[in-house]
């Protein structure tokens, strides 16, 4: 192949190969057997939420009722993108629907982390701080701040609306197929002359979106589980199950969510020193073999985790939920669980 000069720009192409071989292989069937199960169980969990539960909701039943629906949303984000991967790769649905499929799920994946972050504190305030919780904290309270927090998710997400776009085809209409990708629409997440904005934008979002949230959730968990297992008065299965419970949060976080903003970051910077490099490429295949597929897989693997991260979250539900709990506990609702959706006896927890 003839050498390129350095004013030639970038050869496309070889990410957009290993992309639809990824997606159209199996991504998208998967993404529709997430939809099913999240879809399901997050609409059981709010239908619970809201014919069993009694009212007025307490706190932490008001961040699961939020997150549960924040799963619905995310999960109908589902189906169009399962959809767009079926090959051939093709976007049929519009621009605004584009632009609304990259909002909806990032404002979505921001929300679940947002309140199970509050879920988080509220079972924190519940363990350790039980004479203020029952003293201070009312249900206004919960959804003054689940308010606060679905604007702060909108806020941040609204960047997508201005980076996705749907992309058409420059070679006129020609037929879609798997033989012709370049007939195909694409909605993009950004293009590649926004990477260094969209760089800046990721590093927000890992920062606020899943380093703050993990920590505030570490650090809330690691003090309730010191007091929990101090207590005199709990029973060692009751202790167990805090340590459960404990473990499944944080690991929602190390399986998904923290995992997510890193690769996705990775991906932008590998993408932007191979941009970088572009100009010193002698022809094509050199251009191909210093693609970095590893960031590129790993982002794209990671990105079957979250969806799945939604179908895991009802089990949070059952923690702080009474209704959805086993029906025999309900001698007492409360006693089996400290975590449970009203405030702990301070007997209970007295070192």
């Amino acid at each position: 192949m003839a050498a390129r000069s350095g004013t030639e720009p970038c050869p496309e192409g070889f990410v957009e190969t290993a992309d639809r071989r990824f997606q159209e292989g199996y991504l998208w069937a998967i993404l529709m057997a997430e939809f099913l199960v999240a879809a399901g169980g997050n609409g059981l969990a709010l239908y619970r939420f809201i014919t069993q539960e009694q009212r007025p909701w307490h706190p932490a039943v008001v961040f699961s009722a939020q997150l549960a629906v924040s799963n619905l949303c995310y999960a109908f984000t589902l189906p169009p993108l399962a959809a767009y991967f079926y090959p051939p790769k093709n976007w049929s649905f519009g621009e605004v629907a584009c632009r609304l499929e990259h909002f909806v799920s990032t404002c979505n994946l921001l929300g679940g982390i947002i309140f199970i972050t509050c879920i988080s504190l509220s079972r924190y305030m519940v363990v350790v701080h039980p004479f203020f919780t029952r003293k201070h904290l009312r249900p206004k309270h919960a959804w003054a701040i689940s308010v606060a927090c679905w604007a702060l998710a909108i806020l941040m997400a609204a960047p997508m609306l201005g980076f996705s776009h749907q992309n058409k085809p420059q070679q006129g209409p020609g037929r879609c197929s798997r033989e012709s990708p370049e007939s195909c629409v694409q909605c993009l997440g950004m293009e590649d002359s926004q990477l260094g904005t969209f760089r800046i934008y990721s590093l927000v979002l890992a920062c606020l979106g899943g380093i703050l949230p993990l920590l505030l959730t570490l650090m809330a968990y690691i003090v309730l589980a010191s007091v929990v297992l101090r207590s005199q008065g709990m029973t060692t299965a009751q202790k167990v199950h805090v340590v459960v419970l404990v473990t499944s949060g944080v690991a929602l976080y190390a399986c998904s969510y923290a995992p997510y903003h890193i690769t996705q970051m990775l991906h932008v910077d590998v993408k932007l020193r191979w941009m970088g490099r572009c100009p010193s490429f002698t022809n094509e295949k050199e251009a191909a073999e210093m693609v970095h597929m590893g960031a590129f897989f790993g982002y794209q693997t990671i990105r079957i985790l979250v969806p799945l991260a939604t179908c895991i979250h009802p089990l949070l539900y059952m923690a702080v939920a009474p209704s959805l709990r086993c029906h025999p506990c309900h001698r007492n609702p409360h006693q089996d669980l400290p975590l449970a959706g009203t405030t702990t006896p301070q007997s209970q927890l007295s070192p």
